[in-house]
């Protein structure tokens, strides 16, 4: 840079800064000196470079060559060496080199870059030569003073941006520690509970029931005296034989068992005697014999003094009833086990809600948290009897269905299916996600809504990553009204089946027919409320994703190779090698990510207008790819879909849905002549199947623990405390809400098949004189629709996440809940005022 006075000729002196720039803060610290050089011989920058590895403060030089001193040291004794021609040190006489500063460079026009430093020529007083005047120099030194403010302001920003960028970094440090502390803690939590409840569990030994065979007549009863326990609060017995949960309210005429069970109640301060204290339970026998069923009951323990139990039978015959009998003592009151079941419960649903581990290591965490609780109370299960609690049959569901959709999708029949749905609603997103709603919820009304969750789930998905849109938002409102529409019919959703099994709601009248009927009138006025509802929680929601589908394919691509690779167990050298290869192609594929996220500046329209062009363009993309595979899938998944409706309809044949789903996948696996099994098992979700396992087995501690049924019986309380002309009105309302809100909370097959029970006895009671049939609809309509309430609450909400995770579209909790849980609010309350208006208004008992 080059600064002349007012005659048009160089200045005698030149003072150059070196500041350091933002851009380098790796090489210019807090403490980075800027370098001031003299030039008093020629008046123009000296063309010597600066070495970074000169010694010493200072070093001889001739006067006149250039000269440099630190800018955070005082000026003065500087000026007074220059003025007196004292030499320079070496060290600062070496200058940048940097082509693009010359001294006709303009001023504050370029600068050096050079070291990260920016170079500026100033001009001070004392650097005058003796032929030069003082006057003609002051003028230029004041704009010289001017400049070097202006410098001071931008080395004060500079420093700024630098003092924030270390800020920033002592934040993200302080951040990525606290994190760290954070999983720690979570870890070492964790692990310190599961050792603890692993701790409990193998304290107490299995308590294995001893059965007592019995025989029992109307002529002959069964006593036994059993010795109470110091710790004991409750007593339970066990009652197994051709037995039923309920029977009619008149007693004299139906052969009955009744069970007595005595104990001395300990003196109090008013009485010296103890009391004699009796309770009674009475269990119906089957007439048609039945199968074994077992039946238990809990006594309280009220002293230490022995308990006496009488069993005697009430028959038309003199005939003998052949029983078994069990009992033993549990050391926790019904409270107690109702608290602790509600605690464990309630930490399953915060380690789900707010993801500290996957869910399905919650399930079995909770899981593991009950039967540990059951071994403290005394009632630990041996492993017989814990595997016997998993439902097998909805399993085998499942992962016969999974190896069908598994086979199916190498058709190309589900990209067909997205293409056609997309051309049948002409391009309008919502009225395609409409159609694939309304389709979703009729088919799951004559399907099991697990059986057409996984049908409809891949071609979501699919459709969704052609048109661009979020699968996530889609799945939701997809697998919503599956469940809604499942409510409709008998068969649609497990709660009906198990209303509709029960032999005596069949005596009341509640078929197949007349509970399909009532159900599917009130249904139908759900889905007209639930459609502008679910357009009205997505009225500000980006259905579009707001990147291209380039890149939105580019990150499934990586997600799908990263899988891919971190499921390669390094065994051998030749897995090892295919595994880096997969790595690397990770890595390859995230820097071309971001190449093209760097490079988008393009936005995503709201609306697909081209929709003919692109219907083209996706026609030619998305075709059949095997066709003759195609037949074959079609062939064998409509036998397996018709062998349901027989199943559901003709009593002759005798195999479940979970024998007709494993039969149907065989089958195609021997059609399809399948080599390479496992990749069709890695199709299979197995953190899926886990997680129905361990949901099963904790719903069955829990409702070992009573939670169940003390939600039963305080939804009757509650019910016989209303007054007996708003009664039926009450009761409808309260069972919907309780069976909504349970159900959404646990699985609503063990609340349904406990709620039946409390509601016939409900009915029976002559004080209270209910009509059985209202009550259960009421049952049905919340146990189904409560299942939208939270991810958890339907086994459809899970089998749909976990395909999508497995997709690369998982949702989380919140994000169904925020969806969920209005849509079933609103839908249960649709529910509530059909059935008020049915059986209220209408008397429709």
């Amino acid at each position: 840079m080059r600064l002349e006075n007012r005659e048009g000729r160089p200045t005698s002196g030149v003072l150059e800064m070196e500041l350091p720039q933002a851009s380098a803060p790796s090489r210019a610290g807090l403490g980075s000196l800027g370098l001031v050089g003299l030039d008093s011989s020629n008046h123009r920058p000296q063309q010597g470079g600066s070495k970074a590895g000169s010694r010493g403060p200072y070093l001889s030089g001739a006067a006149g060559q250039s000269c440099w001193v630190p800018m955070d040291q005082d000026f003065g004794p500087f000026l007074t060496e220059r003025r007196s021609h004292c030499p320079f040190p070496k060290h600062f006489s070496s200058r940048s080199k940097d082509p693009c500063f010359t001294e006709n460079t303009p001023l504050l026009g370029s600068f050096s870059q050079e070291e990260g430093s920016r170079c500026m020529p100033v001009y001070h007083p004392e650097f005058i030569t003796a032929d030069e005047p003082w006057e003609n120099s002051s003028a230029e030194w004041e704009g010289g003073a001017l400049l070097s403010t202006e410098l001071a302001v931008s080395s004060g920003s500079a420093s700024t941006e630098k003092g924030e960028l270390l800020d920033s970094a002592h934040i993200r440090c302080h951040l990525s520690k606290l994190r760290c502390c954070v999983q720690w803690l979570k870890v070492s939590g964790l692990f310190v509970f599961v050792v603890l409840c692993s701790i409990l569990f193998s304290l107490y030994p299995d308590q294995g029931k001893f059965w007592q065979l019995l025989a029992v007549s109307p002529l002959e009863s069964y006593s036994v005296n059993l010795s109470s326990h110091a710790d004991s609060m409750l007593l339970q017995v066990d009652l197994a034989g051709a037995l039923v949960a309920s029977g009619p309210s008149h007693l004299g005429k139906e052969e009955h068992v009744a069970v007595e069970v005595t104990q001395a109640n300990a003196p109090g301060s008013r009485r010296r005697r103890p009391q004699q204290v009796t309770h009674n339970w009475t269990i119906f026998l089957n007439p048609s014999g039945g199968e074994h069923t077992v039946m238990s009951r809990t006594f309280e323990v009220l002293s230490r003094e022995p308990v006496s139990i009488n069993i005697r039978a009430s028959l038309q015959q003199t005939q003998i009833v052949p029983l078994l009998m069990a009992h033993q003592y549990l050391r926790a009151s019904i409270e107690a086990q109702v608290t602790i079941a509600a605690v464990i419960l309630a930490g399953v649903y915060v380690l789900i809600i707010f993801e500290i581990v996957h869910r399905t290591l919650a399930a079995m965490l909770g899981s593991l948290a009950a039967l540990a609780a059951l071994a403290v109370i005394g009632d630990r299960p041996t492993l017989t009897q814990v595997v016997e609690w998993i439902d097998f049959e909805t399993l085998a569901l499942l992962f016969g269905m999974m190896i069908l959709v598994a086979i199916f999708s190498e058709t190309g029949f589900f990209d067909y299916c997205a293409v056609k749905a997309y051309q049948l609603s002409r391009g309008r997103v919502w009225a395609m996600i409409i159609m694939l709603c309304l389709i979703a919820a009729v088919l799951s009304a004559f399907l099991d809504n697990v059986t057409t969750a996984l049908l409809f789930t891949p071609v979501t998905i699919r459709l969704c990553e052609v048109l661009n849109l979020d699968p996530r938002q889609v799945l939701i409102a997809e697998v919503i009204f599956t469940n809604i529409g499942g409510a409709a019919t008998a068969i649609g959703d497990p709660p009906n089946v198990i209303i509709v099994s029960n032999q005596e709601l069949r005596k009341m009248g509640l078929d197949f027919a007349g509970f399909t009927a009532h159900m599917f009138a009130g249904i139908c006025f759900v889905l007209l409320f639930s459609f502008p509802l679910l357009r009205l929680l997505y009225w500000n929601r980006k259905l579009y994703n707001k990147e291209p589908s380039e890149i939105v394919e580019l990150k499934h691509e990586i997600h799908v190779w990263r899988l891919t690779a971190q499921r390669i167990s390094p065994a051998s050298h030749e897995e090892t090698a295919v595994r880096g290869l997969l790595l690397e192609k990770v890595l390859s594929l995230e820097r071309l990510l971001a190449r093209r996220l760097h490079s988008f500046h393009r936005q995503i329209s709201q609306e697909d207008k081209n929709w003919e062009t692109n219907i083209q363009e996706l026609q030619k993309k998305h075709r059949i790819s095997d066709r003759t595979l195609l037949t074959k899938c079609v062939t064998v998944l409509g036998l397996v879909i018709f062998m349901f409706f027989l199943n559901s309809f003709v009593p002759g044949v005798h195999l479940d849905l979970g024998w007709i789903a494993i039969l149907g996948a065989i089958w195609l696996l021997i059609l399809a002549d399948i080599h390479d099994f496992e990749i069709i098992l890695h199709r299979v979700e197995w953190a899926t199947l886990l997680f129905f396992a361990a949901l099963f087995i904790l719903m069955e501690a829990l409702a070992h623990l009573h939670l169940i049924e003390y939600v039963g019986e305080q939804t009757a309380l509650l019910i016989k405390m209303v007054p007996e002309d708003q009664r039926l009105a009450a009761a409808i309302i309260v069972v919907v809400w309780v069976s909504a809100i349970a159900s959404s909370l646990i699985d609503n097959i063990p609340f349904t098949a406990t709620m039946i029970p409390v509601l016939l006895n409900l009915s029976r009671d002559p004080e209270i004189s209910l009509p059985a049939p209202p009550l259960m609809y009421a049952l049905a309509l919340g146990a189904c629709l409560g299942g939208n309430g939270t991810l958890i609450g339907a086994s459809a909400n899970v089998v749909c996440a976990g395909i999508a995770e497995q997709h690369g579209y998982g949702f989380s909790f919140m994000e169904f809940f925020r969806l969920g849980f209005p849509m079933m609010i609103v839908s249960c309350m649709v529910g509530m005022c059909y059935l008020l208006v049915a059986h209220v208004v209408m008397g429709w008992n």
